[in-house]
């Protein structure tokens, strides 16, 4: 089997690539819809790369493109186009990609609430408990729920006098600096307040950065000591950032019980090697389809499970095709995977364009595994053409 094409069409909001080949099949995966407006010309730069080679020689052909990726968001090409090699695998061998990958290890994969959003009016205290309880409602029945707070909310540009700086309000979190007695006080309180609503039923996630300098990150660690706090993520470096700074990552999870998570920008599992060996963090989250692909991300999980450090992978690799590759390489972690952040369709009508997911698809904070060939999802190809638009006309033919 040869690799013949790479194309890439943003359908609804979800940038998705096609692999196609000379037997027929055809591997599908997605990026995430932030990207959509620059990433389809980067995807495009890797096709004469790959064309003409066997795509059931998964890694043979990544190693031809993956040192020509970066940190977030520039590995997400090169990650798209391994999660749609893996399809293909698992739909010539007839097997779904999790047999590839070792087996599973679980039949069903917990996952977390970070990107079904209910809409927040407001940034007090009240507001952060009335929008968690309305999440604690939700029919999957989440057991753990990510909410943005200090650098990764609201909270910079609409509470005065948070912190001490410039406000540089911008969707890749520019805001950077020492919190207000005020502001650190404000952000307390939303805490507690979100903790109230959660009990014991619900985990809280907090998404606090980057931007947070070091002792104000040590500060708020130990802060949630003892409280209901899964995990703090990316408190220092993070989203949209080209580098780690991982002594300082350690000099924070070395300071408190609270867990600390990062990873979610970080490219290929060399860069994670001095943030597990040296026990920087304690809880390792980097995102499928911006590390490298799926088994980047199960080597990861491999490593850090030698050093007793957990497993919980970052989610927005928007979509469906994100979401089944997600529950694939979930059901073969090891036992120190916690849950992967759970992608989902927008527009709604992406539901309609898809075969093989259960309906509902997560009970209880878990999905089931998914047992057909490939990643598990295939298009239902008639009901797709018609969200194609003009300039991707040809994605299918």
């Amino acid at each position: 089997m040869k690799i013949t094409g790479l194309r890439c069409a943003v359908i609804g909001k979800h940038p998705t690539l096609r692999i196609t080949t000379d037997e027929g099949i055809s591997g599908y995966s997605q990026i995430e819809s932030s990207k959509a407006s620059y990433i389809k010309s980067h995807v495009m730069f890797y096709e004469d790369k790959i064309v003409g080679h066997d795509p059931t020689d998964v890694e043979r052909v990544v190693q031809r493109i993956r040192r020509l990726g970066s940190f977030k968001p520039w590995g997400s090409s090169v990650s798209a186009i391994e999660m749609a090699l893996w399809d293909i695998a698992g739909k010539s061998a007839g097997l779904p990609v999790y047999k590839l990958l070792g087996g599973k290890v679980r039949d069903k994969v917990r996952c977390y609430n970070g990107n079904v959003r209910i809409p927040m009016h407001g940034n007090e205290p009240q507001h952060y408990a009335e929008n968690m309880a309305k999440m604690k409602e939700l029919p999957q029945k989440f057991s753990i729920i990510k909410q943005g707070v200090a650098f990764h909310s609201g909270m910079p540009t609409e509470q005065p006098n948070f912190f001490y700086g410039e406000n540089r309000a911008h969707a890749h979190h520019l805001n950077r600096g020492t919190l207000t007695p005020k502001g650190f006080n404000h952000l307390l309180s939303c805490i507690d307040a979100m903790l109230e609503v959660c009990g014991d039923d619900v985990e809280l996630a907090l998404d606090c950065g980057p931007g947070m300098m070091l002792p104000d990150a040590i500060r708020l660690a130990k802060a949630v000591e003892g409280k209901n706090v899964a995990w703090l993520e990316d408190m220092l470096t993070g989203d949209y950032v080209p580098y780690t700074l991982a002594q300082n990552y350690r000099e924070v999870t070395q300071s408190t019980s609270t867990r600390i998570h990062t990873g979610e920008q970080i490219y290929l599992r060399q860069n994670f090697v001095e943030l597990i060996e040296k026990r920087c963090l304690d809880v390792v989250g980097p995102d499928p389809c911006d590390v490298g692909g799926i088994a980047e991300l199960k080597w990861i999980a491999e490593y850090a499970d030698l050093h007793d450090i957990l497993m919980a992978p970052h989610g927005t690799i928007d979509g469906l095709f994100g979401l089944a590759a997600l529950v694939q390489v979930g059901a073969t972690m090891p036992n120190n995977y916690i849950a992967f952040e759970y992608p989902t369709g927008d527009p709604g009508w992406w539901y309609d364009i898809v075969d093989g997911l259960p309906d509902p698809i997560v009970v209880n904070s878990y999905v089931d595994v998914l047992e057909r060939p490939g990643i598990g999802i295939d298009f239902r190809i008639d009901a797709a053409k018609k969200y194609l638009s003009d300039e991707d006309k040809t994605f299918f033919d």
